[in-house]
């Protein structure tokens, strides 16, 4: 009826359903919100990773066995090197080196970044120190110029040379100590990874590739343990390095002549305490190295002798002496009869009682 006011619905017919919302435009609202994220934290990781440290001088840091990445990042800190921040583990396990950062002394240059850090803890750079070791020493000083420098405890250290399962693993039988066989040299040391086994298996090992050249070169007819006892009297003995091979051949003539050695240093050597004056009364105390007592070689070496003592042994010089005394400058004479040694003896202790 035209008085009625029609329904639009009626009018116009069924309408059409709103478009339903598509997820894809979420998701794809949400990828860009992650993709801003990723970016800002890869701008924010970089922007560490390549930042160089404030500090203009070289760092040496000293990195120990079985640290973790916090552990190291604590101690750059120390350091004033940027590592005091939770972007350096998260960098070190992004680029892998976190389970690859080595041990040891590090000399860190100036300004570098985070990432350089990273990769010369990963590629074990670590400083090199050239230690000496001088011939002659004994095994206790070995030890104390160790352990003044560090490099170990000296305890431990002389434990581990007196250790039978550690001296039977290198070679040697029924031997208490490894006196004579830490062959003195320059030796390559590094902090952070040394101990004192190492260091005493390094020594060792050097002391066996000498001998193996020796023994190819020289064929020696005695035993290891009595040329290298031997070898450590002449380096204790000798002032003059051209002497050796002729004081190696006066105690090898004794030894022939079933004569005793009566070396001074291996009384030394024997005693307990020593305060620098040898006594008439030391020369007849009877202990195993007291070799005015004993017939023969003591038992075993009394210093680390080096390659030079060990090849006077080896090749000693051809000459018929039985004696030798000190001439109070370095250098000795050599006697073949007894009464020519005790004329040089009174000879040159009356110059050295009347020096002034």
């Amino acid at each position: 009826m035209s008085g009625l006011n029609p329904d639009p619905k009626t009018q116009n017919g069924p309408q059409p359903e709103p478009p339903p919302t598509r997820p894809g435009r979420a998701w794809a609202g949400v990828i860009i919100l992650l993709a801003f994220l990723l970016l800002g934290s890869a701008g924010w990781l970089a922007g560490y990773a390549f930042t160089p440290s404030g500090r203009n001088t070289e760092s040496t840091v000293l990195i120990p066995r079985g640290a973790g990445v916090r552990k190291i990042a604590a101690i750059l800190a120390q350091e004033g090197l940027p590592a005091d921040d939770i972007r350096f583990p998260a960098l070190a396990r992004l680029t892998g080196t976190a389970g690859r950062l080595r041990a040891g002394e590090y000399l860190i240059p100036p300004r570098q970044t985070p990432l350089q850090i990273l990769r010369l803890l990963e590629r074990g750079e670590v400083i090199r120190h050239q230690v000496t070791i001088p011939e002659g020493l004994t095994l206790v000083q070995v030890a104390d110029i160790l352990e003044k420098d560090g490099w170990i405890d000296r305890q431990q250290f002389l434990e581990s040379a007196s250790d039978p399962e550690l001296i039977n693993s290198l070679g040697f039988i029924a031997l208490p100590n490894l006196e004579g066989y830490l062959f003195p040299d320059t030796y390559v040391l590094t902090r952070g990874d040394t101990t004192e086994k190492n260091i005493i298996v390094m020594m060792v090992n050097r002391f066996q590739e000498v001998w193996q050249a020796l023994v190819d070169q020289h064929h020696p007819d005695m035993p290891r343990h009595a040329v290298i006892t031997l070898a450590s009297i002449v380096e204790k003995e000798t002032g003059s390095a051209a002497e050796r091979p002729l004081i190696a051949r006066v105690f090898l003539n004794r030894l022939a002549e079933n004569m005793r050695l009566q070396s001074d240093p291996t009384v030394i050597y024997g005693l307990d305490e020593f305060n620098g004056n040898l006594t008439r009364a030391h020369l007849q105390q009877e202990n195993p190295y007291n070799t005015y007592v004993i017939k023969g070689l003591p038992p075993g070496p009394i210093c680390n002798p080096g390659r030079a003592a060990i090849e006077a042994v080896l090749e000693p010089a051809d000459a018929p002496y039985l004696y030798f005394v000190s001439k109070n400058d370095g250098t000795h004479f050599f006697s073949t009869t007894l009464r020519e040694h005790n004329k040089a003896v009174r000879q040159f202790q009356k110059k050295r009682r009347n020096r002034p």
